[in-house]
């Protein structure tokens, strides 16, 4: 997938891919990442790997665009994972730090029993399962699935 940050853009919180390697094949600019809170560079050319479990940010401190080609080892169903976040964003439905409606993201996950999984480090491990479950279950009762059918198809 590509992903480009503008100047000056980030990922919004320090997360860990739970089953999945995270590996960014730099097109464009410099990436700066902090990966067990140890900071590395990416330029273009370069490819970054970081291993599944391991938390890790990533900012764009230079005055152009980051663009990268990133990929998800094993793919699992990340594609179906992205298409409930693209929904959320496409919907607006996000805060002013960029970060989509936690709730409702969290019910898609469970309902799809997603294995491509981000976890927000400031989030425990049994937090941030049983808050799936939670969120499960309130969307079940607010009708998220509608939601849900409408980004997957």
């Amino acid at each position: 997938m590509e992903w480009t940050v503008h100047p000056g853009g980030y990922v919004p919180f320090e997360h860990v891919h739970i089953n999945q390697d995270e590996i960014f094949h730099i097109q464009r600019g410099e990436m700066r990442v902090k990966v067990k809170g140890i900071e590395q560079l990416g330029k273009a050319g370069e490819i970054l790997t970081i291993p599944r479990g391991t938390p890790h940010i990533a900012f764009n401190d230079k005055e152009e665009p980051l663009i990268c080609i990133v990929e998800y080892k094993p793919g699992l169903d990340h594609y179906k994972t992205m298409q409930c976040f693209a929904g959320l964003t496409l919907d607006c439905d996000y805060n002013k730090r960029g970060l989509v409606n936690v709730p409702k993201i969290m019910f898609m996950l469970k309902k799809v029993n997603a294995l491509s999984l981000t976890r927000p480090t400031f989030a425990p491990e049994w937090l941030f399962f049983f808050g799936m479950k939670i969120f499960f279950a309130i969307g079940s009762v607010l009708e998220w699935e509608s939601l849900y059918k409408k980004y997957t198809g």
